[in-house]
């Protein structure tokens, strides 16, 4: 059967199609809310570029000697950690079970000193996803900062067995945090510092030796 339209059919036709659309541009109820899902990629999103805006102007840094510059610089790098924050946590609120977010809310925090929070966040990240290798690793790095050097360790010798390349960010981590504490101690126990220093350079050689292998091994099979 077809269906024939009037000329007031077809006028109240269009106002049908177009009532939504006039009711979105406006701002009605109409529009659907956004999906939580969403919601939270777009947070983690902008907080990856907050701190991808982070990373460049510590770039920057490195080249600076001069200290107004160097202030200045510093404060921006503060801003955009502290923007990535608020993003990731926003990530987190939308979706709880969004454990990149999580993660990458600590990395934020731990970049702004706040290593506490930071750890607290790694751990939730990975009591959502116990094998995610980069808060196994930054949390590493966390304790490091809050000079926990067994905790360190663990996580290097984890990393170790179930990701090299992060295993190798935290060995490059720990060097660092040796010499930094070597200059100075920051409450470190000499005795102990000098411990860990040995166990940095044992391990350090072992995963080269071991890499040696990996190769050879792979040019046998080639």
């Amino acid at each position: 059967m077809k269906m024939h339209l009037t000329r007031t059919g077809v006028f109240l036709l269009a106002i049908q199609l177009l009532l939504p659309m006039t009711l979105l541009a406006a701002g009605g109820s109409s529009a659907p809310d956004e999906d939580p899902q969403q919601e939270a990629a777009a947070a983690y999103n902008r907080g990856l570029r907050h701190r991808d805006k982070a990373w460049e102007f510590e770039k920057k840094l490195a080249t600076k000697s001069e200290e107004a510059e160097r202030a200045k610089l510093e404060a921006k790098i503060g801003k955009e950690y502290g923007k990535a924050i608020d993003a990731f946590r926003a990530a987190t609120e939308a979706n709880p079970k969004m454990h990149q977010a999580y993660s990458s809310l600590g990395y934020a925090l731990r970049k702004t000193g706040d290593y506490t929070a930071s750890l607290a966040a790694y751990n939730q990240a990975l009591e959502l996803e116990p094998s995610y290798s980069e808060a196994i690793e930054y949390r590493g790095e966390a304790f490091l900062g809050l000079n926990r050097i067994e905790d360190a360790k663990e996580a290097y010798l984890e990393l170790f067995r179930s990701d090299r390349a992060r295993a190798d960010e935290l060995m490059e981590a720990m060097k660092n945090w040796v010499g930094e504490r070597t200059a100075e101690p920051g409450g470190v126990n000499p005795a102990e510092l000098q411990k860990f220093s040995a166990w940095v350079e044992e391990r350090a050689a072992i995963a080269k030796q071991t890499a040696s292998l990996v190769e050879a091994s792979d040019r046998t099979w080639d």
